[in-house]
Formats: C-alpha cells, structure tokens, sequence
C-alpha cells in the first residue's frame, strides 16, 4: 500500500462513506487520514467508523490516521412567524435576546456574548455572508442594523461576526462530550473549531491530556491575526478557507493560505488545506479544471495535505473524489517546476543538533543516490524536522509507537513503518534496510540514509547518520555496531 506521492489525502466520512467496504475503497484509492466531523452523526456512527478503519489498519499493516473534528460554537438566529423574509439593501432590521418569533424587521440571536462585543460600524453576516448587515446602535441585548447586502433570512441561519474577538469558548459542552468520547476512542488528531486565541487550543490541550494531538482550524480574522501565538501551541494546522472567505474578502484568502503553509512547514508542523476542494464531485464523477488548479496550487505551496468533506462524506463519488486527488497530486509531483518551486522556499534552520543532522540527511539525499531517509523516533519529531525540509526522496519513520505512527500519516512524504524496541545501532540499520525493501523503496543494490538516537527508545536523542547498503552480507561485513 506504498503511496506514490508526498502530499497526504483527508478524506472526511458521512453518509456516503460509512460501510466498511466503501471506507476500504477510500482508503485503497488513496486516503491517508479519515475525518469524523462531530457536527454531523452520533457518537455510535463515529464508533463504527472508527472501529471499521481500525480493521483495515489491521489487515493491511499500514497505520490509518483519524482525525475527530470539533464542531464549535455555532452561532443561528431564531425562528421566524411566517416564513422566510427579504431583507431589501437600506432596509432597517434588529437582532435582539427576546424569543418572540421573527418578523421582517427583527430576530432573536440567543447570543448574548455577541451582544457583549458589538460595536457601533461592526459587520453582522447571514446564511455565509449572503445577507450582510452594519451596526447603527447596539446594547447588552439588542443590535440595530442596516442592510448593506440584501436577501432572504430564514429561520436558523447561520451569523458571523468578523470585525470583532468574541467572548466565547472555542468549546461548547457538547464539545467538550465530543472530545472525551473521541479520546476514550483512540483518535490521533483533534481539530478544534472556532480558535480565536492561543488559549482556546491550550484548553483543548489540556482536556485532550496527550491522548490525541490538536490541530487548530483557521477560519476566522481573529486567528489569521493571532495566527504566530496560535502556530506556537498547536500541533497542526487547518486552513479552513470556506469560512475565512466569508469573514474576510474572498480575494485575501489565497495569499493568507500561501503564508500560513509557509509559516507551518517552517515551525515543522502538519497543516491540512480544506473545503470546497472538489465541490463540483459531490454531484458531478468530474471536477472542474479551476478545482483542479486549486488542489495543484495547494500542493505546490508545500502543503501537507489536501481534505475532502462533502465530496466524500455525502457526495455521489467519493471514491472519484479520492481518485482524483491522488491522480492531481502524482501529477504536480511529477512536474519538475515542483521541485524549484519547494526548494526555493525552503527557510534554514540550524539551530540543534536534529536540525543539523536533519539538513545533512536532506543534503545527502540530494547529492548521492539513496533511496530513503529511514528515521526511528519515539515522539515524532524528528520525522517532523524530517519532513520540514522536503527532501527528494521518501521518509521511512520507524517505531514502537502505534500512536505516533498514527500521527506521522499527516506528515509530508512519510511512511509509518511499525518496529520492534531496539537496542543497538546496528539493529536500527538492518531493520530500516529491510523496511525499505519490503515496502519497495529499495532493492539491494540501493542504499538508505539511517538516523537514529543512542540511547535508543529516549525522545528527543537523535544524534546518529549512516548511509547503509540494503544488502544486509554488507551490512555485518562492515563495523557491527
């Protein structure tokens, strides 16, 4: 099941992607990571998607990464008396707390934070920023507005506030249920919803206790912002460009998602790249060509993976929708401006011992012909540093860790090898040179860059680079430790 490219594959589990014979397909078409979106489904669907991932992870040997997402705070107004409503450009409309139905000029929005925040000149955005209001006047519970894009409002709608922090928790209490049940389940990757500052991950940090890495959603001006603190306490990243297109000007979203990747591959972080990828393959077994140079442009940045959602949780071709990332991503791999491209933006940094020997791997593997970089780590870090530099060649990270293999699936040109406890250098060597063989790296006329830490089984204690033959009568040949 070795994948010809280094970008990873999202691909987000629903209606249409529930059967373990369909998440076999997925997975066989090229997912990496399956995405349960805790907006949607109860925690016994969850369950049963996970446990059918977790038996293909057992058939074919290959770790399976999951990633629970978080839904959020979400923010509606009320119910209105008669219907939808137009909302005419200019017209006068009031949001307040009352729960009396709604009229075509007021609402209920049972939001008193929001309330709290307002200010006078401050944007109100309906239905994804297809009704947008501006402030006149506001209070503790109400909101006076006017119309500056008009539409229908109907009950429920959906309400974005850009313009300003809002005084709520990342996480709501049926997030927090959420989480729970999703660490008690085993799941590798959390994505954390709604993030506005630094302490909202560090709360889900401490919630999650180590049992599953956090991954911080970009989807809000707030957090594009505090974007540096927030990369500081987050194990990963999603650039969640459907809403920051509804909070921000649609045009500033491709270049934020250009620094962001950067500023991710440059902390050696995992970030996905995420919504309406592939909308078009919800309903179409084709996507469209801008599509396509959407996914391509995400790769080419140096992403480390590209998501689907609907495509594939509740599309008419989620296998099609897989198929096709994989085939666009081999694709821009292939082409030798990608190469220029990655390297060009890669940003030095020597500032330890792994970074220096990490930078001599990546070297190497430039100048001499070695098939892979095999690295056996206890956290993952260094298969991080690893994969931060983009090297030309595939990533073998070896270890006993079942969880951080899990983990390592969202990381850059990685292969998660599962291995024995190991106690000397030169087991190292022999069993990353038989990892490489057996996964089809490398034949026994190739060699393989090995990088490990004495002791071994300690996190953080890399400090050791061979270059190693596959042929194992070279390899006790040559010096036994």
């Amino acid at each position: 099941m070795r994948r010809h490219r280094n970008v990873k594959i999202v691909a987000t589990l629903g209606p249409a992607s529930s059967s373990s014979q369909m998440i076999r397909a997925l997975f066989e078409a090229g997912a990496d990571v399956f995405r349960l979106n805790m907006s949607h489904g109860s925690h016994e669907d969850h369950r049963a998607r996970y446990e059918a991932i977790r038996a293909i992870e057992a058939e074919t040997g290959r770790p399976i990464a999951v990633l629970a997402d978080l839904q959020g705070p979400k923010l509606r107004v009320g119910q209105f008396a008669a219907g939808p409503h137009d909302l005419p450009e200019g017209a006068p409309f009031r949001f307040d707390l009352s729960p009396e139905p709604g009229t075509a000029s007021r609402v209920q929005l049972p939001h008193p934070e929001i309330f709290a925040a307002l200010v006078e000149g401050a944007e109100l955005l309906v239905n994804d920023g297809k009704i947008r209001l501006k402030v006149v006047s506001c209070g503790p519970d109400h909101a006076d507005c006017i119309v500056t894009v008009g539409g229908q409002i109907s009950d429920r709608k959906g309400v974005n506030v850009p313009d300003v922090v809002l005084p709520l928790a990342a996480l709501s209490d049926k997030d927090r249920a959420d989480l729970e049940f999703a660490c008690e389940l085993g799941v590798d990757w959390l994505a954390l919803s709604f993030v506005q500052r630094p302490e909202d991950v560090e709360e889900a940090k401490a919630l999650a206790r180590g049992r599953a890495a956090v991954l911080s959603k970009i989807e809000k001006p707030a957090a594009v912002r505090a974007f540096d603190e927030i990369l500081k306490v987050s194990d990963g990243i999603m650039v969640a460009r459907g809403d920051l297109g509804v909070e921000l000007p649609v045009h500033s979203v491709p270049p934020i998602q250009k620094r962001l990747v950067r500023l991710c591959r440059s902390a050696a972080k995992p970030v996905i790249v995420a919504t309406q990828m592939l909308e078009s393959m919800i309903e179409s077994p084709m996507p469209t060509r801008a599509e396509v140079s959407d996914v391509a442009n995400a790769i080419y940045e140096g992403a480390d993976a590209v998501m689907l959602s609907a495509e594939s949780a509740a599309g008419s071709y989620p296998v099609e929708a897989v198929t096709t990332m994989d085939s666009v991503a081999r694709s821009v791999e292939a082409d030798p401006n990608y190469r220029s491209i990655i390297e060009a933006s890669r940003k030095a940094s020597l500032s330890s011992v792994p970074d220096a020997i990490v930078t001599a791997a990546r070297e190497i593997a430039e100048t001499t012909d070695v098939a892979a970089i095999c690295v056996f780590t206890q956290s993952g870090q260094t298969v991080s540093l690893v994969g931060r530099e983009r090297p030309r060649v595939p990533i073998l990270a070896l270890s006993p860790e079942e969880r951080v293999l899990r983990r390592l699936c969202l990381t850059w040109g990685t292969h998660a090898v599962a291995t024995a406890r190991l106690s000397r250098f030169k087991e190292a060597v022999v069993n990353a040179t038989r990892a490489a063989r057996k996964f089809g790296f490398a034949d026994e006329s190739r060699k393989v860059v090995v990088m490990a830490g004495v002791p071994f089984n300690v996190a953080g204690s890399t400090n050791i680079l061979r270059i190693a033959p596959c042929d194992e009568r070279l390899i006790y040949a040559s010096d036994p430790e």
